[in-house]
C-alpha cells in the first residue's frame, strides 16, 4: 500500500493518491469557508465512484458516461462514511466533502478496501478536526486460514468476506458476510483485522508527519447555569415518567411537550431556544443511559437480553407468489416474493466486469411507518444499505440455479418501524420464501444489538428500540441461522469498542436469534408447495456444441420454439438451458422441441411435425426446428397411395414417428404406423 500526496488536487483541503498493487484512488477532503447556521450535526458528504476507464472499458447504455450512482458505488460511500462520522466533532457545522475516485483498477484488489483509508488519510492533511486515522482491511477465511486483504479471485473460494474499520487497536465498523460460520471464527478474523489496521494506521502517521495538518479545536456553545438548573428542577421528574409508557407514540409526545414547555418565554432568543431544546435532549439522553447502566431498565421496560413480542401471518397476500408478515415490537414488515425466469436477472455493468443478479432483495422505508410525512422520489442511501444487508443474509440459503432455476426477488415493505426494521427484512424474507415454495432449507432470523458505554460501565441491549439505537453508542446487526452467522454489520457513534464488548454483543445476539428462529419456525417450518401462480421453470444442459444448433441461424430455431410453445427459453455460455412456461404442459413441449435439435431421437419417439417438402416418392417433415426426416410414400397411409399431394400438402401439421435410422443416419418417419391397422 502507498499514499502520496503533494502532486494531485493540491486545491483541495486534503488530497491523496492511495495505492494498492495497481488499485488506485484519488481521495479528497474539503470544507466550506463558513459553518452553516442552526443544525446540530456533522454535514459530512461522502461520494464514491467508479470510472470504467480504471478497467479499460467504455460504459454500457445509450450516452456511454458513468451517470448516477450505482448501488456497488452507494455502498462503498456508506462503508467509508460510517466509520469515520464519529472522528469528527458533532459541533463541527463546515459543509465537509470527501470525494474518492477509482482511477485504475487490477481486478485483484477491489477499491472497497482501501476508499476508507484514502478518505482517512486526506482528512489528516486536511484542515478538518479529524481525531485520529483510520483504516480498513478486508478478512477472507479460505481453507482454514485467514487471509488479511485476499484478492478478488481468492475471494471466491472463501467463507467469510469481513471489512473491519479501526483507529488503533480498536474497532470502529464492520460489514460482510459469510458461509455460516461461528461466533468464534468471526472474533478471531476480527484479531486478525486489528492487526493489519495497527499497520495502516501507522503508515498514515508517518505520512501525516510531512506536512502541516493543525487545526482550530470548535467550542461547543452552551446555556447559562442558572437555566440549565431551573430546567433540570422543573422537568427531569417528568423526563423521568416518560418511562412509564408503553408506546412509541406515547412517549414521542410526552417529550415533545417537555421540549415545548422548555422554550416558552425564550420566543425572542432563538439561540437560547436552541440551547434549551439540546439541553433538554441531553437530559432524555442521560436518563435513559442511567437506567440502563444502574436499575438494568430499558426504555420500554424489558430486561437487556428481553425480545419483544413477535407475530407471524404466512401468506398475507393472496395472489403473490409468496408473502409474509413480520411484527416486532412496533416494527413491521411485509415481505413478498416474486419468482421469474432467467431473462429477469439484473444485468449489472460496473468497471470491473458484466454480470447477471439472479437473487434480488429491495427495501421500502415509506414516511408513514413512523406517523410521519415526506418527499417520495428516488432510492435513498438508507434503503439500499439495508436492503444490500438483507440481502446478503439470505443468499446463503438459497439453492443452486441447477437445482432452482429462478429468478427470485424479495421486496420489503416496512409499514411500521420502531428498531431494526432491515433485521424484520430479514426474518420476513426467509418466512416469504419458504411460503413461494423455493426450497430452502432452514430459516434465517436477524437481530439488532445495542450499547450504552460510559468508561469501564458497558450494557449490551437486545433487540433495540429506535430511542436506544438514537441515544446509545452501537448499532450492531447479526443475521444467520442456528449454526452460524450470514451477514454482519457493527456501527459505532464512539471511536472505538474492545473485544471484550464484541464477544459478549455476539453471544447475547446469537441467544437472540435462536429465540427469533423458534417463533419464525412455529409459523412455517418447511418451504410450501410452488405457488400456482409462480411460472413452470425446467433446466437442464446440452453439450457446448450444440448450442449453435439450438440458436439457429439469426435465433430462427429458438425463436419458433418460443413462439409454437408459448413459453421463453434462455442459454447461457455453459450450455444450461432454462425454459419457463405458464403451465407443465407447455413447458414439456418445448423441452421435447429443444431435444429433438440437441440430441439424435431415438427409434420409437413420437414427434409433432411440418410438412416443408412434397416429393414423388415421399414427404420431407421438419420433427424440429431446423430437423427434418423423410415420410416415404409407403409409410403416409395404410392404404396404397399413388400420389403424395393426393393426402399431404406443404404446411401440414402431422404426427410421426421415428421407424428407422439408416446405415447413411437418414431419419424415417411414419404416419401409418401411429394410426389404426385396418383388418384387411
Amino acid at each position: 500500500m502507498r499514499i502520496e500526496s503533494g502532486q494531485i488536487a493540491r486545491q483541495a483541503g486534503g488530497s491523496v493518491l492511495i495505492k494498492y498493487g495497481d488499485t488506485s484512488i484519488l481521495a479528497t477532503a474539503c470544507a466550506s469557508a463558513k459553518p452553516l447556521e442552526g443544525i446540530d450535526f456533522l454535514p459530512m458528504q461522502v461520494e464514491y465512484r467508479e470510472k470504467h476507464y480504471a478497467g479499460g472499458k467504455i460504459p454500457g447504455g445509450f450516452f456511454k458516461r458513468e451517470a448516477k450512482p450505482t448501488d456497488a458505488e452507494v455502498l462503498i460511500s456508506r462503508l467509508t462514511d460510517r466509520p469515520i462520522r464519529p472522528l469528527i466533532p458533532k459541533s463541527y457545522s463546515h459543509e465537509l466533502q470527501v470525494m474518492l475516485t477509482t482511477m485504475s483498477y487490477d481486478f485483484e484488489n477491489t477499491p472497497d478496501v482501501i476508499a476508507a483509508v484514502g478518505a482517512s488519510a486526506a482528512l489528516l492533511l486536511s484542515p478538518v478536526p479529524f481525531s485520529e486515522p483510520l483504516a480498513s482491511v478486508k478478512i477472507g477465511y479460505i481453507d482454514g486460514e485467514f487471509v488479511l486483504n485476499p484478492t478478488a479471485e481468492q475471494m471466491k473460494s472463501s467463507d467469510l468476506d469481513l471489512i473491519v474499520s479501526g483507529v488503533k487497536d480498536k474497532i470502529c465498523m464492520i460489514e460482510g458476510g459469510s458461509n455460516f460460520v461461528p461466533e468464534k471464527i468471526i472474533l478471531e478474523a476480527l484479531n486478525v483485522a486489528m492487526q493489519g489496521i495497527n499497520e495502516i494506521v501507522e503508515l498514515q502517521l508517518e505520512l501525516a508527519d510531512a506536512f502541516d495538518n493543525s487545526y482550530e479545536v470548535v467550542e461547543k456553545e452552551s446555556l447559562s447555569k442558572d437555566i440549565e438548573t431551573d430546567i433540570t428542577s422543573k422537568y427531569q421528574q417528568r423526563i423521568d415518567s416518560i418511562f412509564d409508557l408503553e408506546t412509541k407514540q406515547e412517549r414521542d409526545d410526552a417529550y415533545n411537550a417537555i421540549a415545548d414547555e422548555a422554550v416558552a418565554g425564550y420566543e425572542e432568543d432563538e439561540d437560547t431556544q436552541k440551547h434549551i431544546k439540546a439541553f433538554v435532549k441531553e437530559m432524555f439522553k442521560s436518563t435513559v443511559r442511567q437506567n440502563v447502566l444502574k436499575n438494568k431498565t430499558r426504555v420500554d421496560g424489558r430486561k437487556l437480553d428481553e425480545i419483544r413480542p413477535i407475530t407471524i401471518v404466512p401468506s398475507i397476500l393472496p395472489r403473490v407468489h409468496g408473502s409474509a408478515l413480520f411484527t416486532r415490537g412496533e416494527t413491521q414488515a411485509i415481505a413478498v416474493t416474486t419468482l421469474g425466469s432467467s431473462k429477469d436477472e439484473q444485468i449489472i455493468d460496473s468497471m470491473s466486469d458484466d454480470y447477471k443478479k439472479s437473487f434480488l432483495l429491495h427495501y421500502n422505508f415509506p414516511p408513514y411507518s413512523v406517523g410521519e410525512t415526506g418527499r417520495i422520489g428516488f432510492t435513498g442511501r438508507r434503503e439500499i444499505g439495508h436492503g444490500h444487508l438483507a440481502e446478503r443474509s439470505l443468499k446463503p440459503i438459497l439453492p443452486p440455479s441447477e437445482e432452482f432455476p429462478y429468478t427470485v426477488r424479495i421486496v420489503s415493505e416496512i409499514t411500521e418501524s420502531n428498531g431494526s426494521s432491515s433485521m424484520a427484512s430479514v426474518c420476513g424474507g426467509s418466512l416469504a420464501l419458504m411460503n413461494a415454495g423455493v426450497p430452502i432449507k432452514e430459516h434465517v432470523a436477524g437481530i439488532a444489538m445495542g450499547l450504552i458505554i460510559e468508561g469501564n460501565d458497558y450494557a449490551v441491549l437486545s433487540d433495540i428500540l429506535g430511542t436506544e439505537d438514537f441515544l446509545g453508542d452501537m448499532d450492531f446487526k447479526v443475521a444467520g441461522t442456528k449454526d452460524g452467522i450470514s451477514a454482519i454489520q457493527l456501527d459505532l457513534k464512539v471511536p472505538g469498542i474492545s473485544m471484550e464488548v464484541l464477544e459478549n454483543a455476539l453471544e447475547q445476539a446469537r441467544t437472540g436469534r435462536l429465540h427469533i428462529l423458534d417463533e419464525m419456525n412455529k409459523a412455517i417450518d418447511k418451504p410450501n408447495d410452488l405457488s400456482p401462480y409462480a411460472p413452470q421453470i425446467d433446466s437442464f444442459s446440452i453439450p457446448k456444441d450444440k448450442i449453435g444448433a439450438l440458436i439457429g441461424p439469426g435465433g430462427k430455431n429458438i425463436k419458433a420454439i418460443q413462439e409454437e410453445s408459448g413459453c421463453d427459453v434462455n442459454i447461457d455460455d455453459d450450455g444450461i438451458v432454462s425454459v419457463s412456461g405458464s403451465g407443465r404442459d407447455v413447458l414439456d413441449n418445448a423441452i421435447a422441441k429443444i431435444k429433438a435439435i440437441v440430441e439424435d431421437p431415438k427409434v420409437g419417439t413420437v414427434f409433432d411435425g411440418t410438412v416443408t417438402k412434397i416429393m414423388d416418392f415421399g414427404a420431407f417433415v421438419e420433427f424440429a426446428p431446423g430437423r427434418e426426416g423423410l415420410v416415404h410414400i409407403s409409410h403416409i397411409a395404410w392404404e396404397r397411395v399413388n400420389k403424395v399431394d393426393d393426402v399431404l400438402k406443404k404446411g401440414d401439421k402431422v404426427k410421426i414417428k421415428l421407424h428407422e435410422i439408416d446405415k447413411q443416419g437418414r431419419l424415417n418417419f411414419s404416419i401409418k404406423l401411429l394410426l389404426e391397422k385396418p383388418q384387411s
